[in-house]
């Protein structure tokens, strides 16, 4: 067997494990829903579906080929299986000079803060119990994979406290699954200037939340970023990405 072909069959393994697409029956799931993420997982470790974990698979195979510095880091974990996939990536090809961040409060998401986020107002999130998942399950999932290293690094907290001080030099693909307008926006602020010429900037809920849209929006238009933004898929509820090229 070549080293290509025993990479590709591993990473299509996992894939099909983080997703729970081997067993579906057990969740009663159709599987074109769960390919698009269109539905909540009970047992899988990710609920952005196939699509857009063959969109990370993309520009994580990118930015290797090109030699684009940088780690890779998503913001809003939940059981872990999208930052999962990203360090099975890199083990799988051998890279020991990147690591993967995991950042999240572990706790669910905040309340909204109208004061300084008026577009927020409103938005429930924070009240969703299945959004909550502990550190110490995300860790554990990650042990389940034999993928918990010293390339993983946890930044535990809301983003407004975690992100300005994170220790990250170079990002090469940022993956934002903040749900809301200040989760996006605090994301943005703190992890756009470290994304190196070259690296991806990819949006899970552009398509399916009107205050993550708005964010992404509103910081491009501040920042005069032209950069084309390009969907995941064809479906309305797709996620987006960009390439940052200045």
């Amino acid at each position: 067997m070549s080293k290509n072909l025993a990479i590709d069959l591993y990473l299509e393994l996992l894939k099909k494990t983080i997703l729970y697409e081997i067993w579906l029956e057990h969740e009663g799931v159709d599987p074109d829903i769960r390919r698009q993420g269109l539905d909540c997982p009970a047992i899988a470790h990710s609920m952005i579906g196939r699509l857009r974990m063959e969109n990370i698979q993309q520009c994580m195979t990118s930015v290797l080929e090109e030699n684009i510095e940088g780690d890779f880091i998503e913001t809003g974990v939940w059981r872990g299986g999208a930052c999962i996939f990203m360090r099975g990536f890199l083990k799988v090809h051998g890279v020991n000079d990147r690591k993967v961040w995991v950042a999240d409060s572990f706790e669910g998401l905040p309340v909204p803060n109208i004061e300084q986020y008026p577009q927020d107002k409103g938005d429930p999130h924070h009240t969703f119990d299945f959004l909550r998942v502990s550190l110490e399950d995300v860790r554990g999932n990650f042990q389940k994979y034999d993928l918990l290293d010293e390339q993983v690094h946890f930044l535990k907290g809301w983003f407004k406290d975690t992100l300005p001080t994170a220790p990250i030099e170079k990002i090469a693909v940022a993956r934002l699954d903040g749900d809301m307008y200040s989760s996006t926006m605090e994301s943005l602020r703190n992890l756009y200037p470290k994304v190196s010429i070259g690296g991806y900037i990819i949006i899970d809920d552009y398509g399916c939340l009107p205050n993550c849209a708005a964010a992404v929006t509103d910081f491009r238009k501040e920042f005069e970023i032209d950069e084309p933004l390009i969907k995941i898929d064809n479906t309305e509820l797709t996620g987006a990405y960009w390439r940052k090229i200045k």
